[in-house]
């Protein structure tokens, strides 16, 4: 009978085999899942034997694991922003860069108490979501094209007892005539030709419709720069995320749309990840 320290080990190798960039962290956190323990009650644990229906039950998900299904999906939930969020497969994983993203929004929405929000293609919700859990004064709308996605973004509103407005439509499809203190997104921003160069995680198992633009990879982000004036209330913001090296050009979209101001933050690789805009 095998030990609990005995498993994390063999199961860190298999998943570094299977070329998993995290496997010890991912092995704690699968293993802990299937058992029912926190990561560190493993470590309070190492001499436990296992029995066969736990061995079972810890090899089904590692298995998963070792074909490079995201390990938020295994789970079946991710932390995002302090926010326990359930996540599967019609939604991104919520990643850290976007905690960028909400950072900018709640710092700009602190000067206007009460402000109406958006989010454009919230997926599991989670900026919508953030934004609400951090200023619960303001009153926040979110739309996405995939019923599926709304679907999540409502449970996660249920269960966390956050009020937000869901609604289906493309980009501001939904809300003719609605105007907005700030509008955040994070769109798809991925190449048709990058796609198949990423993680396995992100290219086989993530909804490629929340994540390529199309050829240029900005597509969404003209779309959206182009469609946010008309749904902005004087002294309006466009918050977005974008993808690397794509800053600049997001900034010249927003301007060419009547921004008269535009800026960019670094997220904690360095890269210029969001763009904020300001319209008069």
């Amino acid at each position: 009978m095998r030990t609990l320290a005995e498993v994390l080990r063999l199961s860190t190798g298999y998943l570094e085999e299977r070329g998993s960039p995290t496997a010890r962290l991912d092995a704690e956190l699968l293993i802990g899942h299937a058992l029912g323990l926190e990561r560190i009650e493993l470590y309070t644990s190492f001499e436990r034997p296992l029995h066969e229906p736990e061995l079972a039950a810890c090899r089904a998900l590692l298995e998963r694991r070792g074909r490079r299904e995201p390990v938020a999906y295994i789970l079946g939930r991710w932390g995002f922003c302090g926010l326990d969020l359930q996540v599967d497969e019609r939604v991104l994983v919520p990643r850290p860069e976007t905690e960028v993203l909400v950072e900018r929004c709640v710092a700009l929405l602190r000067e206007r108490p009460g402000a109406h929000v958006l989010d454009v293609g919230t997926g599991s919700g989670a900026i919508a979501l953030a934004v609400k859990a951090a200023l619960p004064d303001v009153l926040v709308a979110a739309t996405d094209v995939s019923a599926d996605a709304l679907a999540v973004a409502a449970a996660n509103a249920d269960a966390l007892g956050l009020e937000v407005e869901l609604v289906q439509g493309d980009l501001l499809g939904g809300l003719p005539g609605r105007r907005f203190d700030l509008i955040a997104s994070n769109p798809p921003y991925v190449t048709e030709a990058e796609i198949e160069t990423l993680a396995p995680e992100v290219a086989r198992f993530e909804p490629r419709g929340a994540l390529v633009a199309g050829p240029e990879g900005t597509e969404v982000l003209a779309r959206l720069a182009a469609a946010a004036p008309a749904a902005l209330a004087p002294g309006g913001r466009l918050v977005v995320e974008c993808g690397a090296g794509q800053a600049a050009a997001v900034g010249r979209l927003m301007q060419a749309a009547g921004a008269e101001e535009t800026g960019a933050e670094r997220d904690l690789a360095g890269i210029e990840r969001v763009v904020c805009g300001r319209w008069p």
